[in-house]
């Protein structure tokens, strides 16, 4: 173990560390951080958190042997907080050492040497048990991480305040982006409650809804804003802490309840399509999904435990988002692309520390899709939502972006819908009926509304149960334009 007397000795051994044990790392850490997206998809991810290095971790041969083509760490990569089993603010020396310590173990150095790696922290790497803005070695920390990470000396994100960082990968149509969030650095300081939650020991943080309580500080989210401008098919999002669980008592996105409301709001805005969240931090696995909060199903995959995870069964912690749970066992994630298939399929899995799939959410990527966003709407005109409120011969005008349509076989009927999935109970359908293919329409088809909003003056008729507005002239059928 290191030592040291001093200020002065904990500088020299630091230095020693990272002249030592830092500078081997592989040029596939140091070389990941290159700016252009390299040409070949990714196909196949591995993440995970919470990997205490004074600890047997026999999963990081599992994942070696599993060949992913990018592994990502989601935080507490180490536990340089942790003294004797027993929970102690870190040194910037005792911090360099857990890291060393990590490089050293074989099957890390060989899935090191053979993939590429993007990671954050959390707490125990970043130095305090449930640490952020106000823990003083941040920036010896920060320091550390990019050395471990191999981050460029030359690289921006050396003169950044913040690990936060952001990637592409593959060609278009098939270009992965990999957003790694900092919830550490910047994040407000948090407070307890007095007493514990039913059937928990923990006093849980209490809900900051102070305005000037942040998660990732202005500047971050910022980066992010832009970030979610990018182009890209599917967008990987990791977080330290859960973004969806909301029930438990520990920290959390929902600590913060407006930063957690921002986050869904700035994805609905930017129509930023692909999003996935990975997170850690709870020792536990889980999927979580909210099908409606920014349009389409929004998953968060918990993986953590690879080697911190309950041995023995613990009973599941309350989440009403929840599809799927790995609650005992170490383990970590992965996700499959099949980029071949004419709609691409993801895999978003939990494994056992043999490598075998515990819990798997398979969907298309197309069902990740955003809505575009609609122009504001004139007085009078009213929203599908609004629409399906009238009753069966109302005339109405309703206007909406058109996020799918399809052409009827053998027939020249039009139907515009309100949702990519058409038989939601929230979807309105345009019928436009071959009268109103004329004129400016004559040579339309469904690709000509396809993401365009529209403003549609019919009649409320029935199909199936279904309310729809029916089109029957071209000059009641316009495509919205800011003008207009």
């Amino acid at each position: 173990m290191l030592s040291c007397r001093n200020v002065f000795e904990c500088l020299f051994l630091v230095c020693l560390c990272l002249e030592n044990g830092f500078a081997g790392l592989s040029e596939s850490l140091a070389q990941s951080e290159a700016s252009a997206p390299s040409e070949t998809p990714i196909s196949k991810i591995a993440f995970g958190s919470c990997a205490d290095q004074n600890k047997p971790c026999a999963i990081w041969g599992t994942i070696a042997d599993y060949r992913p083509e990018l592994m990502l760490m989601l935080g507490d990569n180490i536990y340089a907080d942790l003294v004797d089993g027993r929970l102690q603010p870190a040194t910037a020396a005792r911090i360099a050492e857990s890291y060393e310590q990590l490089a050293a173990l074989p099957d890390f150095a060989r899935l090191r040497a053979q993939t590429k790696f993007m990671g954050t922290w959390d707490d125990h790497d970043y130095g305090n048990n449930d640490a952020g803005v106000e823990w003083e070695h941040k920036d010896e920390a920060t320091k550390l991480f990019h050395d471990f990470f191999g981050t460029r000396p030359e690289s921006p994100r050396r003169q950044q305040r913040g690990v936060y960082d952001a990637r592409l990968f593959g060609p278009p149509g098939k270009r992965l982006q990999v957003i790694m969030l900092d919830t550490r650095y910047f994040r407000s300081q948090l407070e307890k409650g007095a007493e514990p939650l039913p059937g928990f020991r923990a006093r849980p943080y209490i809900a900051a809804t102070d305005a000037n309580a942040t998660m990732l500080g202005e500047a971050q989210w910022k980066w992010l804003a832009e970030q979610l401008e990018v182009p890209a098919d599917l967008r990987i999002i990791a977080t330290s802490i859960q973004l969806l669980s909301n029930q438990h008592p520990f920290e959390k996105w929902g600590t913060m309840p407006n930063e957690r409301d921002r986050m869904f709001e700035l994805i609905r805005q930017k129509a930023a399509s692909g999003v996935v969240f990975l997170s850690g931090d709870r020792h536990l696995g889980e999927i979580s999904c909210d099908p409606k909060i920014v349009g389409y199903p929004l998953y968060d995959v918990t993986a953590s435990g690879l080697n911190q995870a309950n041995q023995g069964w613990r009973a599941p912690e309350p989440n009403l988002l929840q599809v799927a749970s790995l609650h005992y066992g170490n383990h970590f994630g992965s996700i499959e692309i099949d980029w071949e298939q004419a709609v691409p399929t993801i895999k978003l899995q939990l494994r056992h520390e043999d490598g075998e799939i515990a819990v798997q959410s398979r969907l298309k990527l197309s069902l990740l899709k955003a809505k575009p966003l609609s122009l504001p709407r004139a007085a009078g005109v009213l929203s599908p939502s609004e629409t399906l409120e009238l009753e069966i011969g109302d005339e109405t005008v309703v206007q909406f972006t058109v996020a799918s349509a399809r052409m009827i076989s053998n027939s020249t009927r039009l139907l515009l819908n309100s949702e990519v999935d058409r038989q939601s109970e929230e979807n309105l359908t345009v019928v436009v009926e071959t009268s109103a293919l004329a004129g400016p329409y004559a040579q339309a088809n469904a690709d000509t509304f396809l993401g365009k909003t529209v403003r549609a003056a019919g009649k409320i008729t029935r199909y199936n149960l279904t309310k729809q507005v029916q089109v029957i002239d071209a000059v009641k059928l316009e495509i919205v334009t800011t003008d207009n």
